[in-house]
């Protein structure tokens, strides 16, 4: 057999299709779902419409949101129309029973909204909007039959995530190694080589359940099989015939729990104002960073910013343009760390931050640039009136005996630059009690 090595993404593009006969509700539609950053909705009422918008425009759509029963197209014409293009779609109905329910999915939908409920457009306009952001995750899909990933990787494809496939434990093990960005596993059981159960156990040793999910399926009858799977590190199981609109529902529970722990985790690293990691979180990181430098992988480059007369600003302007302030400054200092770099707000007005030197970059320049992008800043007071805004940095490359070494000499430039007068860059080779006076790169004063 041949698995994917790389992932399969879903259909790409920007536009969502609405086709509805009912003007409130189109309008509705249209309204919430062009809300969603990035997306621009295209609008029909008819299957004439349609066509006109699919031929003009077909490649750039993503899902459809359809109305099932159109004035030239009573029996869902509308939906084969649509699909013959790849596109997936999303029904709006009338009430549905468990009959034309199974039929509606037979069609291979994404899944359907039914009108006649009261959360029915907010429903819709929920599920593309996850569609849309499922683009970023990816799904690995690991069983021995072909036929079964197909249909699996159809069905996830239908609601926008990126597929991987195996064929037995092993290789699903290999496709994680190479793919760290997969964030859920769909098992099967009886594998050859590796079943999943088995996979599921080696999977724990290096992923743990708040990176990665991992949902079983199997046909199997062996009652023990759910308890087993889930003391091996299974976040849920699924028996095989199942219900699609369960599969989807689970896929979605267990990725949003995954998504409120990461996003939970980045809170708590981060500084509430600005939105730069905490002090906490940066020691966590800075350490293990000194130390690639100090077994010369890296070349680290250590800057404290402090904000000058910040005291002044916020008795002239008031804490809110203070906190302007901090947030305009923590946004210069974003853009300059660029990749490589780790910049943390440290209490106050004071910033720090860890940079890998690239090869030919002069850290002197480097900061000297971030320097004069802070005095840049357009900052406007309760009245209008301009509020100057300036740092001074110290920094080094002396990476010393541990990290708090190398920050103790980057807080002995910035010292420096205080007392020759703010607004300046001092770079420190060296502690300065070890000979060195540093090396100063002034400014003029505006």
């Amino acid at each position: 057999m041949s698995d994917s090595r790389e992932p399969t993404s879903p259909r790409s593009g920007h536009k969502v299709l609405i086709v509805e006969d009912s003007k409130a509700i189109a309008s509705l539609l249209h309204a919430s779902i062009g809300q969603i950053e990035g997306i621009d909705v295209l609008l029909a009422g008819d299957l004439a419409e349609t066509r006109r918008l699919l031929a003009a425009s077909g490649d750039e759509i993503f899902v459809a949101v359809l109305d099932l029963n159109l004035p030239d197209a009573p029996d869902g014409e509308v939906v084969d129309e649509v699909q013959a293009l790849g596109i997936p779609v999303i029904i709006l109905t009338g009430q549905v029973d468990d009959e034309k329910r199974k039929a509606l999915f037979r069609r291979n939908i994404a899944d359907y909204i039914s009108k006649g409920n009261l959360g029915g457009v907010g429903a819709a306009v929920k599920l593309v909007e996850r569609i849309w952001h499922n683009r970023e995750s990816q799904i690995l899909v690991v069983d021995d039959s072909p036929s079964q990933r197909s249909l699996l990787c159809a069905l996830l494809h239908n609601h926008g995530y990126q597929t991987l496939e195996a064929g037995n434990g092993q290789e699903g093990l290999k496709l994680l190694q190479a793919h760290p960005g997969i964030r859920l596993v769909l098992t099967d059981h009886h594998m050859p080589v590796m079943d999943g159960l088995s996979m599921t156990g080696q999977i724990r040793r290096f992923r743990s359940g708040d990176e990665l999910a991992i949902i079983a399926l199997s046909g199997a009858e062996e009652e023990t099989l759910l308890p087993r799977y889930l003391k091996s590190g299974a976040d849920d199981f699924l028996r095989k015939p199942f219900e699609i609109e369960e599969l989807y529902c689970r896929i979605d529970r267990n990725l949003d729990m995954l998504r409120h722990i990461a996003e939970a985790r980045d809170a708590a690293n981060r500084d509430y104002l600005t939105g730069l990691y905490n002090r906490r979180y940066f020691f966590s990181r800075a350490v293990s960073l000194h130390e690639q430098a100090m077994r010369g992988k890296v070349e680290l480059m250590a800057a404290m910013i402090d904000a000058d007369h910040f005291k002044a600003i916020n008795d002239t302007h008031g804490h809110h343009v203070g906190d302007l302030a901090l947030k305009a400054m923590a946004r210069v200092l974003q853009d300059f760390a660029e990749e490589g770099g780790f910049p943390s707000r440290f209490g106050g007005e004071e910033f720090v931050c860890l940079q890998v030197i690239r090869e030919g970059v002069d850290p002197a320049a480097r900061l000297e640039s971030l320097r004069a992008a802070v005095e840049a800043i357009e900052l406007r007071g309760e009245g209008g009136q301009r509020v100057p805004l300036t740092v001074s940095i110290g920094g080094t490359t002396f990476a010393g005996n541990n990290i708090d070494e190398m920050l103790g000499v980057a807080d002995e430039a910035v010292y420096l630059a205080k007392t020759q007068g703010r607004n300046r860059v001092v770079i420190l080779d060296r502690p300065s009690g070890a000979g060195s006076a540093g090396t100063a790169v002034r400014t003029s004063k505006r």
